[in-house]
């Protein structure tokens, strides 16, 4: 599937949760620690580093304590850090340089997207194309020192579990 089609229809389904979950900044989220402002903060900081990374420059990858980078407007600031990514990535050629990138952006936008849509107590079904993308976009390319801090520990699933459980399952999430 195409990275840029993927990272613009996560994106799309996330920016519904964004709407929604931004009416609560203060509601906890399944990131430990993070209510849906520093979530949402988080957002912004990587979706900047993805487009500063694809733009070829130099930047550290987003921490465990993200900037206040919020406005009063929540969903814009989503739109227009989206747009930048977008635009970013459709350059000539930007996907193949850049190899896996693009993946990981998409899989974090869904991830997180499912993160605001708990925070918010709406349905977190994410489009059962795009978990499949996503779980084999990341799964098992990060080594556990990798995988923390960005991660928590992988949580078993049945094997007949669905793509979207899997996914959560290996970004440290308890589906269901």
């Amino acid at each position: 599937m195409d990275p840029l089609d993927l990272y613009t229809r996560a994106s799309d389904w996330t920016l519904d949760q964004v709407s929604v979950a931004a009416t609560d900044l203060d509601a906890p989220t399944p990131c430990a620690g993070w209510d849906v402002r520093t979530l949402m903060n988080h957002l912004l900081q990587t979706q900047a580093y993805f487009a500063g990374a694809a733009a070829g420059r130099d930047g550290t990858p987003p921490g465990q304590e993200p900037p206040a980078l919020l406005t009063d407007d929540p969903t814009a600031d989503f739109v227009r850090a989206r747009r930048e990514v977008l635009q970013a990535f459709s350059g000539d050629g930007v996907v193949e340089k850049t190899g896996p990138l693009l993946a990981i952006a998409f899989a974090d936008q869904l991830v997180h997207g499912w993160d605001l849509a708990r925070a918010a107590g709406q349905g977190a079904t994410m489009p059962p194309d795009l978990a499949e993308a996503a779980y084999e976009a990341i799964h098992g390319r990060f080594t556990d020192e990798q995988r923390a801090g960005t991660f928590g520990p992988e949580l078993p699933v049945a094997d007949d579990a669905s793509f979207q459980d899997r996914l959560l399952a290996y970004t440290g999430r308890e589906p269901g």
